[in-house]
């Protein structure tokens, strides 16, 4: 079956100096890049609904002791616990110094942010560098794995950066997301950095 070549143009400001750029790939391409970016921003959805509300996935569910890790809404500390205790390496005591209720609202504003930004295809470059800095922070307060269980060097928080950056420098919202629309508005065109 033959795929068809779509061409999107760039969605530089027409002030810029920069020669237009465009990105070409396949249709069934750009619809794949779509279900990735959906799927990566639903998990940065799904860790502020499981934190917020205790859908009893890590948030709210029984633990092994019975104790019941309560949800933000039930005064649950989202990132206090984390960066007091699941840190680890040389960076521990660095990670546990910062934990407030002010790394609380950080975090879960940054999930709440990026995820919504990711599905909806919306500011992927700024979702892009919020997300980037979201992951590499918790993969540097997990340097080096002290279980041996992850991969020291690539693990899902290098994989997750990684689909973020793709997702922006691909334009991923433009196809089944409010990307094209987005990009429209005079304050995007004004400034690149929000498209």
């Amino acid at each position: 079956m033959a795929s068809t070549r779509v061409v999107h143009p760039s969605t530089e400001a027409p002030s810029t100096e920069r020669a237009q750029h465009e990105v070409v790939t396949t249709a069934a391409g750009r619809r794949a890049l779509a279900v990735l970016r959906i799927a990566t921003g639903f998990v940065f959805l799904w860790a502020f609904l499981d934190k917020t509300f205790g859908l009893r996935h890590s948030t709210g569910a029984p633990r092994p002791d019975g104790s019941v890790a309560p949800s933000w809404l039930d005064g649950g500390e989202p990132s206090q616990g984390y960066l007091q205790n699941g840190a680890v390496g040389p960076a521990k005591e660095i990670f546990a110094a910062m934990a407030s209720p002010a790394t609380d609202w950080l975090f879960m504003l940054g999930m709440l942010g990026v995820g919504a930004a990711v599905v909806l295809g919306i500011g992927l470059r700024l979702a892009a560098c919020a997300g980037s800095l979201l992951m590499m922070t918790l993969w540097v307060a997990q340097w080096p794995p002290q279980d041996g269980s992850m991969n020291p060097v690539v693990d899902q928080h290098l994989v997750y950066t990684l689909v973020l950056v793709v997702c922006a420098l691909l334009l991923a919202g433009d196809t089944w997301g409010l990307g094209r629309r987005w990009a429209a508005l005079r304050l995007v065109r004004r400034a690149p950095l929000l498209r």
